[in-house]
């Protein structure tokens, strides 16, 4: 993964619609694809992240957010229920924080990705995993942040440092 993107979307702020079009027309520009990750909060302080399928070409073992790549012409707030509702089954309720825009490759494809602090509502218990991509999922407090960094290489700390500042966050009110 790559240095931060460019884009007018600050950390720890709201995005703006404006600022998520003009992400979002220059990952287009720039020929990359636009990525959305949800950090999902539970009104307890946990955090959800779901653990990629051995099956998946890239990241195969790992924790991850929930999200993925945005079709097109969809919007980034489109994209983020969207993914949501595939992948847990759950139903975007309200858009916290920007948590982390970043530009990264993977597999040969160029990416500008953009996460949020989120919360939901649904069977917050039960989500409804897609088993072809995720193994499993798990509500983490802050002191278990240590588990992202299963099945990562050493250098590989974007998820665990990710989750860490939408706990920072949180804290933050």
């Amino acid at each position: 993964m790559a240095g931060r993107g460019s884009s007018r979307l600050e950390i720890g702020s709201p995005a703006s619609p404006e600022a998520l079009d003009l992400f979002a027309a220059t990952a287009g520009a720039d020929g990359r694809r636009v990525v959305v990750g949800a950090l999902v909060t539970d009104g307890a302080g946990r955090i959800y992240v779901q653990r990629r399928s051995l099956t998946r070409a890239v990241f195969p073992g790992c924790w991850d957010l929930v999200g993925g790549h945005a079709e097109a012409r969809e919007s980034v707030l489109g994209a983020l229920a969207r993914e949501l509702r595939e992948e847990t089954g759950w139903t975007l309720d309200e858009v916290g924080p920007v948590v982390e825009v970043l530009d990264w490759e993977a597999g040969g494809v160029a990416r500008s990705e953009v996460d949020f602090l989120v919360t939901a509502t649904g069977d917050l218990l039960r989500p409804r995993l897609e088993p072809d991509k995720h193994s499993e999922g798990r509500w983490l407090a802050a002191d278990e942040l240590a588990v992202l960094l299963e099945g990562r290489k050493p250098d590989d700390r974007w998820v665990h440092d990710v989750v860490a500042r939408g706990f920072a966050l949180l804290r933050k009110g």
